[in-house]
């Protein structure tokens, strides 16, 4: 279904030449993630709209019960932008044809996603097990990391299970789900199971999950008011996050289904880029390019690199210095650090 959809996104972006237009008009799609949970109380809060008015513009932030389904959907040209990993942009979006810009770089994992089993055991008793995750999602990302770890692969398993975010609690709670890969806040959720245990999770492979709000290149490059405004407003909270303004948890903490302490349990296993300054430093840095040749590779083992994908090279991936990873003539992802850097010098 995946491929079909962005097959379907892929035929719309040539159909309508990728021309986009001036506009004011926005929407950004996101889903419940602990790094995430700032998109909806922009929206609430009244702070996008504040930014929205100064650069004259109005901008809708929608949450989406589905994660791979929100991203499907900016793919398909609903959304403008859509909170996304690293890994899943490259797959989807770009893997499909649709030239996306990671305009924020919010976060990286560091814990948040974790493998996760009943009763005792290590990594090594995946062996013949069967796994429920997002097939093709970072989780299945980890869950290879993991694996390769200790020797394994996928091969080694019984078989993993498509399961969607919104029904993996109530899985891992069911007699039939003996492993999950997930994340946050699911994973503090499975974790107060007395019979859950956690293998192995993302702080074991630092600045490889990569949390973004991802934004149409074309519609960005037509509309720079509409990336000033977006980026004007997050930092604009992730200050008065950084500052722990009680408040402001709390409200990302009930939208998240949690309490305030936690949220801020789940924030400590985020690394997040507060100031805007860390964030530029972050997508700057050589690290990055080596991390999306890995995920490449990965997506490309799984065939879910774009539609007949010849090989890893496949997508194209531009960094701030004018480097590319991957196809040079197939450029459709690009971390650009643009508008971050503008939010450093205090000049949104």
């Amino acid at each position: 279904m995946k491929k079909l959809i962005i097959t379907s996104a892929l035929a719309l972006c040539v159909a309508s030449g990728a021309f986009a237009q001036e506009k004011t008009e926005f929407k950004v799609a996101w889903s419940i993630y602990v790094g995430w949970m700032p998109w909806g109380y922009l929206e609430e809060s009244g702070i996008m709209d504040k930014w929205a008015d100064k650069y004259g513009i109005d901008v809708e932030i929608v949450q989406i019960n589905d994660y791979v389904e929100s991203i499907n959907q900016y793919t398909a040209g609903q959304f403008d932008g859509v909170s996304a990993t690293n890994m899943d942009t490259l797959s989807i979006p770009s893997g499909g044809g649709v030239d996306t810009t990671a305009l924020i770089v919010g976060d990286y994992s560091n814990g948040n996603d974790a493998v996760i089993i009943k009763g005792d055991g290590d990594l090594s008793s995946l062996a013949g097990q069967t796994v429920n995750l997002v097939e093709l999602s970072v989780s299945h990302y980890l869950l290879a990391r993991g694996l390769d770890s200790v020797g394994l692969s996928e091969a080694d398993l019984n078989g993993v299970v498509n399961t969607s975010d919104a029904d993996m609690i109530a899985a891992f709670a069911t007699d039939d789900v003996q492993a999950v890969v997930t994340w946050n806040p699911l994973v503090s959720t499975i974790l107060e199971d007395p019979s859950a245990t956690k293998l192995f999770d993302s702080s074991d492979i630092p600045g490889e999950i990569i949390d973004l709000m991802v934004v149409n290149t074309e519609t960005l490059e037509a509309n720079p008011d509409f990336g000033k405004a977006l980026v004007g407003a997050w930092y604009e909270v992730m200050g008065l996050m950084a500052a722990g303004d009680e408040d402001v948890l709390t409200a990302m903490a009930e939208a998240s289904g949690t309490d305030l302490a936690g949220y801020q349990a789940q924030l400590t296993s985020t690394e997040m880029f507060f100031d805007p300054a860390e964030a530029v430093t972050f997508t700057s840095s050589a690290e990055l390019p080596a991390t999306m040749v890995s995920v490449a590779e990965f997506l490309f083992d799984k065939g879910i690199l774009g539609e007949g994908a010849p090989s890893a090279d496949f997508v194209g991936v531009a960094y701030p210095d004018g480097t590319v990873t991957g196809d040079p003539n197939n450029v459709t992802f690009r971390f650009d650090t643009t508008f971050m850097q503008m939010a450093a010098d205090g000049s949104l």
